[in-house]
């Protein structure tokens, strides 16, 4: 009987473990060189000024939020099909979360909606790029210019990926996330990322307490830093990224040429771009002779891990229904809520496997 081929799968391996090991032997826990190195490094793989450590990568969007210095009241622009952290950002700060509609074949933020939905409130807008696929940074950065509003880039799910032969997380104020089943991993941790020098300051201040040295605290800051014991996995793993992303993108191919079930659509991927597939994500279309649901099902029965990425647009969680969301309009975002459906893509997995996760959906019968 073959084993069960789980949706995501972390690598840890012994240089991990030896790292973890030299800073527990070495007594510095918390944040110290670890964590320094790691951002030093993560800076210098994005082509980026400052990289800032934090404890995971909520806490990254809630102080890139933060350090902007936004008014109750404010405007945040957000596409309205992510994972929730993404708009609870801005609930964090007293601002007002707006949603934006998705492109129907990336699932990314629509230019032509966010165009749409600017107010003379709107301050930020956060983009995410989701699944591993960079969103349209060029359309999205010009709107932001134009209107003198701050870009934010959500890349908890983009580590390495690219736009026009240039990292995510370089473009806008990046933020990371390093959670066990992302590309990379620091078991929990996150990275705040920026060309802006007095910004990268101000987070720094944030992340510790406001303290510009031993007890001179400047500012209300709050405990985001990241342990040295993460910062030292981060670094190993920084240096398996490529290596990693890799496999993701060799086994997305695989799925690709080998899925030929009629009503299952495999991922679009955008010109000009590196899509490093943190999930394979699959439309189910109206073609297809089942459902979703039945489908997933099956695959469990045959031993094959799927998920749904994401079950709801964001404005239809009970948490915004009770905020008052209930006139919200992005009907690209509610449907593709309800067509999409995740298989197994990371580096985990064998030829045979891969091999297996196709044979198995093509074999789907009513």
């Amino acid at each position: 009987m073959r084993d069960f081929i789980p949706i995501a799968k972390p690598i840890i391996g012994d240089e991990e473990i030896k790292a973890v090991g030299e800073v527990l032997k070495s007594g510095m826990l918390a944040q110290g060189e670890a964590v320094k190195r790691f951002e030093d490094e993560f800076s210098n793989y994005l082509g980026v000024k400052n990289s800032i450590a934090v404890n995971n990568g909520t806490v990254a969007l809630d102080l890139a939020i933060k350090a902007l210095g936004l008014k109750p009241g404010d405007e945040v622009i957000t596409p309205a099909f992510t994972f929730i952290a993404t708009a609870n950002c801005a609930l964090y700060q007293g601002l007002r979360p707006v949603f934006a509609d998705v492109d129907e074949r990336t699932f990314n933020i629509d230019p032509e909606d966010l165009q749409k939905k600017i107010t003379p409130h709107t301050r930020a807008v956060i983009g995410v790029h989701l699944y591993g696929q960079p969103f349209d940074l060029s359309a999205v950065q010009e709107i932001c210019q134009d209107g003198g509003i701050a870009l934010v880039e959500d890349c908890a799910q983009a580590h390495g990926a690219e736009y026009q032969g240039k990292k995510v997380g370089s473009f806008g104020t990046g933020c990371f996330s390093f959670y066990p089943t992302k590309n990379m991993t620091t078991g929990e941790g996150g990275m705040i990322t920026t060309d802006d020098d007095a910004l990268a300051t101000r987070l720094r201040l944030l992340r510790s307490h406001g303290d510009t040295g031993k007890y001179n605290h400047v500012s209300l800051g709050y405990n985001y830093r990241m342990m040295n014991l993460q910062g030292a996995i981060g670094l190993v793993q920084l240096g398996r990224l490529e290596g990693f992303t890799a496999k993701r993108i060799s086994n997305a191919k695989f799925l690709n040429d080998g899925i030929k079930i009629k009503g299952i659509s495999t991922p679009y991927q955008a010109n000009n771009v590196r899509h490093v597939y943190h999930q394979y994500v699959v439309r189910v279309e109206d073609s297809f002779a089942s459902s979703r649901e039945k489908l997933m099902e099956y695959l469990q029965g045959k031993g094959i891990a799927s998920a749904v990425h994401y079950p709801k647009a964001v404005y239809e969680q009970p948490l915004y229904r009770e905020l008052g969301y209930t006139k919200e309009s992005c009907p690209v975002s509610e449907d593709v809520s309800r067509r999409v459906m995740s298989l197994p893509v990371h580096p985990s997995l064998s030829e045979e496997d891969l091999q297996y996760i196709a044979k198995t959906v093509n074999s789907f019968e009513v």
